[in-house]
């Protein structure tokens, strides 16, 4: 098989997984225990966007009744990061994936739902290849935009991520 069809078939596999509500559930508590009881949850996902809820809740906010800037800064690093999953997600040898920088801004108090949105899925493809094929780290600056239910933009993340295949001597 193809190294891009091969690429293809693992990611939408992830992908298929995620989006099923309970299997999303089981992945977060496992690996992500934070986002799970945060309440963040997939709203969609392809292998060049995905869009992250955030909910306004108890459990989100600060005390000044706004969302708390960590819990906003999770739903925008989990809309990156499950584009970055799609593409490392059951490659041969591993692909290491971590964020090694991180910008943001905020515009709006977040009294609500609010929704973040990546859609730089084909910048993180070509880092991932990239890394895959030459074996040398590779870096990625993506955004991630934040708006509330009104579509008014709240907040923008910049996550920078870096890929590197793992060494497969034993």
């Amino acid at each position: 098989m193809p190294p891009e069809t091969a690429t293809s078939s693992t990611a939408a596999a992830f992908l298929s997984m995620i989006r099923k509500p309970v299997k999303l559930r089981v992945f977060l508590l496992q690996k992500l225990p934070a986002a799970y009881f945060s309440g963040l949850r997939v709203v969609s996902a392809t292998e060049t966007v995905a869009a992250v809820s955030v909910p306004y809740k108890w459990f989100t906010q600060n005390p000044f009744r706004s969302t708390y800037f960590a819990c906003l800064a999770m739903g925008a690093e989990l809309s990156t990061g499950i584009l970055a999953m799609a593409q490392t997600w059951g490659r041969n040898p591993p692909i290491s994936m971590l964020v090694t920088g991180v910008e943001s801004r905020f515009y709006k108090k977040v009294t609500g739902i609010t929704l973040f949105t990546c859609s730089e899925g084909s910048q993180v493809k070509q880092a991932v290849v990239a890394a895959h094929t030459t074996g040398l780290a590779q870096t990625v600056k993506v955004r991630s935009e934040g708006k509330s239910e009104k579509g008014e933009l709240v907040a923008e993340f910049w996550f920078e991520w870096s890929f590197k295949a793992k060494s497969t001597a034993t």
